[in-house]
């Protein structure tokens, strides 16, 4: 499992340090990129054109950002770091499943807890790691990694696992295919319904 510090609220932005990085006062990077002459800073090249969602912009002389779209990259943070501060609700990610195989080389875990409080004693937290635990030890086959199992029966019965309602941040990726697979309960009247009666509601 991996625990990663995220925030959920707004990022913090101090208008009159981006005003200083943009008038060359000072350096972006920390200044770790000082040893060369780049030329200028250039806000909008550096660090707007490369928002991975295009979250950013320059409005009158100040930055913007649309945090709803925000993915917690940190490129801006990193390039910024006077100007911009995570927000104040803090917390952590939790991912899982992550591994190294030989053939595939490394794989980066599925993200099973977008966000988290950490807060003593820790109970919520606790929880996520038995669900997951024990989800691993009753599904799991001999020598299976938690990756593997994932990638076997899928991230929705993970997510059941631990008791946590899917939300947007776990889609990887568009769906590959049109079908839908619903569960028993979620379905009026159940597998069991009257095939008759069905087909008076569904006439060709």
């Amino acid at each position: 499992m991996s625990f990663i510090g995220t925030w959920r609220d707004d990022i913090r932005i101090d208008q009159e340090a981006v005003a200083a990085y943009v008038g060359g006062e000072i350096q972006p990077n920390g200044g770790a990129h000082s040893g060369k002459d780049w030329g200028a800073f250039d806000i909008q090249k550096e660090v707007i054109d490369l928002c991975p969602t295009e979250c950013m912009w320059m409005e009158d002389g100040k930055l913007q950002i649309n945090n709803r779209e925000c993915t917690r990259c940190m490129h801006c943070l990193n390039v910024m770091p006077r100007a911009l501060c995570i927000g104040n609700d803090r917390g952590l990610s939790i991912l899982v499943g992550a591994k190294a195989p030989i053939l595939d080389g490394a794989q980066m875990g599925s993200l099973l807890v977008p966000f988290i409080k950490v807060e003593e004693p820790y109970d919520e937290i606790k929880e996520i790691i038995e669900g997951i635990w024990e989800w691993w030890m009753e599904e799991g086959k001999n020598r299976e990694r938690l990756g593997e199992l994932i990638k076997r029966q899928g991230l929705a019965k993970a997510i059941a696992a631990v008791g946590l309602t899917p939300v947007p941040q776990h889609v990887m990726e568009p769906r590959h295919n049109p079908y839908i697979f619903w569960k028993e309960e979620d379905v009026e009247g159940g597998w069991d319904r009257d095939i008759a009666d069905y087909r008076k509601h569904h006439q060709r």
